[in-house]
């Protein structure tokens, strides 16, 4: 997508850098990338869309589904289905704008940085939120200034192990171990689909959920 949008070259398109860092980061092989950066160009004759679509998992859980696609009607079917199938029930879009912010998310090594020092930096590039746990910054920031942050980033030197745009909730709800385990079975069957990119949800992840997981 990030190649279609703005053309193959990372050096020119900064999208594109960042999504190939981030494929870097995850080990996904070279020619991997080099061949949806082609097909994101065109070369593979394929035209890809970015669907979102929200909708309710059992127990009233939001759930918010980022998809990659070059056949609509195939992922619109496949994520419905989903949903009827495990209890739960597609929205419209826009319907959980309430529940989520869309937020820039990166995430830094601490390595020789300042604990202080860094959150000064971060909160100078209009950081919403900064966490150390286990030697790596999560840094959040709006929408409106992940361009910014990434600038900043580069102006210290600084390369994130991964960043992007997330759907983060205002609030988490927390449910009892079974009903926690259907809606993590719908979500779980959702993150399945080939089309599926990302999904977003607001369930709380305690720590009894979490140890049966």
């Amino acid at each position: 997508m990030a190649s279609r949008m703005g053309g193959p070259d990372p050096d020119a398109n900064p999208r594109l850098r960042l999504a190939i860092q981030n494929a870097k980061g995850a080990n996904i092989p070279k020619d991997t990338i080099t061949r949806n950066v082609e097909k994101g160009a065109g070369i593979g004759g394929e035209t890809f869309v970015e669907p979102t679509y929200e909708g309710y998992a059992p127990s009233g859980i939001a759930v918010f589904v980022e998809c990659a696609t070059d056949n609509l009607n195939r992922t619109v079917q496949d994520v419905r289905m989903v949903f009827n199938k495990y209890g739960g029930n597609l929205g419209t879009n826009g319907s959980l704008s309430f529940v989520f912010d869309r937020m820039g998310v990166f995430e830094i090594p601490q390595g020789n940085l300042d604990e202080d020092e860094f959150t000064m930096e971060m909160i100078d590039a209009n950081a919403n939120e900064i966490v150390l746990e286990e030697g790596m910054f999560t840094v959040y920031v709006p929408f409106e200034s992940f361009g910014e942050m990434q600038r900043k980033l580069e102006s210290m030197g600084i390369e994130a192990e991964s960043a992007g745009l997330q759907q983060i909730p205002k609030e988490r709800t927390t449910l009892d171990l079974e009903a926690a385990q259907k809606v993590m079975k719908l979500i779980e069957m959702l993150e399945d689909l080939d089309d599926v990119q990302q999904v977003y949800h607001n369930l709380e992840l305690t720590e009894e959920l979490a140890n049966e997981l």
